[in-house]
């Protein structure tokens, strides 16, 4: 008899096993109430996924709090209200939240203005903050939102972006401040950044404040202040970054503002880059292709490109970048730069860049 309800317990209990091995995980709910029409407010708990089927409006500021995570499927398009106020139009990830903008190269999830004739500063920008390490000190206040962000976890994780066009974004915060298209603040290398186009930027395109995430095919057209832009000890790898349109510096390059010899120091190396002035009037490039900028910081291009720009680097005259530059620690496709020599024809020769030179590579051809 034992053995008969120790036979019968056993075929009870692999029968459980195998049929909740099968049930899938559920996902937590949220209180969050997902307009389409009136897209805005706080996500404090669970997991919120947008339908890839309906156009949203964004209307004011989206947050995702700690704890709490914001699903894009591909193919979902928000666009800002044109009724709102600019400045008040944004979408902002926590420190401890997470995103995941799971776009595709033939369905990407597009961000942009719902302006009849749209413009650069439609609307803000996106903005991640994360628990990595940045040279300005934990518990950092955003430039913009006001979010906290930084701390010691350089592997930390803010979700995942992957094949994401933002567009008309830079909206003035204050009289100062304007949102960049995309800013990373402490975002750690847990994050998996990939294929991101950003058009008509009223500020940067895309900024990294600290941190250690990397990030690879960056597609920047026509952006109002810098392109590309990292600060404030951000230690990371960037690959095959194209960029068109500069109004002021290609990349800018800088440690930190009030101590440029602050650590960790910033650590950046750019792999695979064109940078293209632009055939418009309006884009000058006034502050060149590389503004090392702020002590500087170590800063390594390989395979860069550069088209319509004569002298090289703007140059941080103060001992932390004269520093770094003597060093050797500011290098340019295997050489080291060199003050006297900071003419672009010195260290671009033969380059491919981002793969064809001033032509938008093949890897972006989802973006047209």
């Amino acid at each position: 008899m034992k053995k008969s309800i120790l036979a019968i317990l056993t075929v009870v209990t692999i029968a459980f096993t195998s049929c909740t091995s099968d049930t899938p995980e559920t996902t937590p709910a949220s209180t969050f109430v997902l307009k389409v029409d009136d897209l805005k407010g706080t996500i404090i708990d669970g997991s919120v996924t947008l339908d890839p089927t309906k156009t949203y409006t964004l209307t004011g500021g989206l947050v995702v709090k700690s704890g709490a995570t914001l699903n894009i499927p591909a193919g979902t398009t928000i666009k800002s209200d044109p009724t709102a106020d600019s400045k008040t139009i944004y979408i902002a990830v926590e420190r401890g939240a997470k995103i995941f903008v799971n776009g595709t190269a033939a369905k990407p999830v597009v961000m942009t203005s719902g302006n009849a004739v749209p413009t650069e500063g439609n609307w803000g920008g996106l903005i991640i903050c994360g628990d990595a390490k940045v040279n300005t000190g934990d518990n950092g206040t955003s430039e913009v939102g006001g979010l906290l962000y930084g701390g010691n976890n350089n592997a930390d994780s803010s979700g995942e972006i992957n094949y994401l066009k933002i567009s008309y974004t830079g909206s003035k915060f204050s009289d100062s401040k304007e949102y960049n298209g995309v800013s990373f603040f402490g975002v750690g290398s847990g994050t998996k950044v990939s294929n991101i186009y950003t058009f008509e930027s009223g500020d940067d395109a895309i900024e990294f404040f600290g941190g250690a995430v990397n990030a690879s095919n960056l597609v920047m057209i026509n952006s109002y202040d810098d392109s590309l832009d990292f600060a404030d000890g951000y230690v990371g790898t960037i690959t095959n970054v194209y960029i068109n349109g500069i109004s002021f510096g290609g990349v800018e390059g800088s440690n930190n503002g009030a101590n440029d010899i602050a650590l960790p120091m910033t650590d950046a190396k750019i792999t695979n880059i064109s940078i293209v002035k632009g055939t418009a009037s309006k884009f000058t490039a006034s502050e060149k292709a590389i503004n090392f900028k702020e002590g500087g910081g170590k800063q390594t291009y390989t395979n860069l490109f550069v088209d319509g720009i004569t002298t090289f680097a703007k140059l941080d005259a103060n001992t932390g970048a004269t520093a770094r530059i003597a060093a050797g620690e500011f290098k340019v496709n295997g050489a080291n730069f060199v003050t006297a020599n900071n003419t672009t024809a010195t260290y671009v020769t033969n380059q491919t860049g981002a793969g064809a030179g001033a032509t938008l590579p093949s890897w972006a051809d989802w973006t047209k």
